[in-house]
């Protein structure tokens, strides 16, 4: 049973809880999810299955779109309406400023993450200095807003979608704009919409009913490993290069099919698929593929990153 299963998280479930669900369930052996979503978001939550969990690190590059709703005039500790308030503000912000500060957030920003968060400082999650009284200095990251959409302005609250790179903290985006309108702010809601290739169309929710109504559910919502990453190159391979592969072979420019390699660039990924259409590796191109002509065929032609058990082998 490898695969990713894509589901809604319920509000004040932890990441961890609804691994622990999917995984006792299924009677899956390895279980993990692609990006936490904290206890008060809902939404969608990829969980990688058995073999699956190798192709976790090529999926949680991907951005995400988020819908948040924001509540100006409040500031609290953990950024979010779950934490101590530190300060509140009656001041009523004209709509125009408000769309004109948020509109200035798209693009490359620099974000300090929130000291309330899972992020490691020296080896430890920042949330546990924060709960010792602790406030480590940590340098603020790069990331980038690809949108931000208002849906709604109705003061104090601000309703609006958001696209955005790994890495970010929406509830931090608000608190930053807390701060340039000068009133404070802090995240109300948060449901993500989509992770990647994951959308909220795809996600199942945690049904009640009995131990194989809720296997089947799951089951039905299976995304097999070679269409979780749409983006990467299909190369489909016989049964000689599927097993030279699970035994450690780089391929070469002689093994690759060459109805292919012609389409493919130096840096370009793809996954090899075996006819049966299961996800045998992921590789990345070594070469340009007017680079090919002329060249030795035992010249490397990619290099394996990852490499997955087939049925034979579990």
């Amino acid at each position: 049973m490898d695969g990713i299963v894509v589901i809604d998280k319920p509000v004040d479930f932890t990441s961890h809880d609804v691994v622990s669900y999917v995984k006792r369930i299924l009677g899956a052996k390895k279980a993990g999810h692609t990006g936490t979503l904290d206890p008060m978001a809902t939404g969608v939550l990829p969980v990688c299955l058995n073999e699956a969990t190798k192709i976790a690190q090529f999926l949680t590059s991907e951005k995400k779109t988020y819908r948040a709703a924001m509540l100006l005039g409040v500031r609290t500790d953990t950024q979010d309406i779950t934490g101590k308030v530190l300060e509140k503000s009656h001041r009523v912000i004209p709509e125009e400023v408000v769309r004109s500060v948020l509109a200035g957030m798209v693009g490359k920003i620099q974000q300090v993450p929130p000291v309330f968060s899972a992020l490691k400082y020296k080896g430890k999650p920042l949330y546990k200095y924060a709960r010792a009284g602790e406030c480590p200095e940590v340098s603020p990251r790069e990331v980038e807003i690809f949108h931000l959409n208002i849906l709604n302005i109705s003061f104090p609250e601000v309703v609006f979608d958001i696209s955005c790179s790994k890495g970010t903290y929406i509830r931090t985006i608000c608190s930053d704009i807390g701060q340039a309108l000068g009133c404070g702010a802090c995240l109300s809601g948060l449901r993500r919409l989509q992770s990647g290739f994951f959308t909220e169309a795809m996600a199942l929710s945690l049904k009640q009913g009995p131990p194989e109504e809720k296997k089947r559910n799951l089951l039905a919502g299976l995304v097999p490993m070679s269409e979780a990453l749409p983006e990467f190159t299909a190369v489909e391979i016989d049964e000689l290069l599927e097993k030279k592969l699970r035994d450690g072979f780089q391929p070469d420019v002689e093994s690759m099919p060459q109805n292919v390699l012609p389409f493919l660039a130096e840096g370009d990924m793809i996954k090899f698929i075996s006819r049966r259409g299961r996800l045998v590796a992921i590789a990345v191109m070594l070469l340009q593929a007017n680079e090919t002509a002329g060249r030795n065929g035992k010249a490397r032609a990619v290099r394996i990153l990852r490499v997955f058990q087939g049925e034979d082998d579990q």
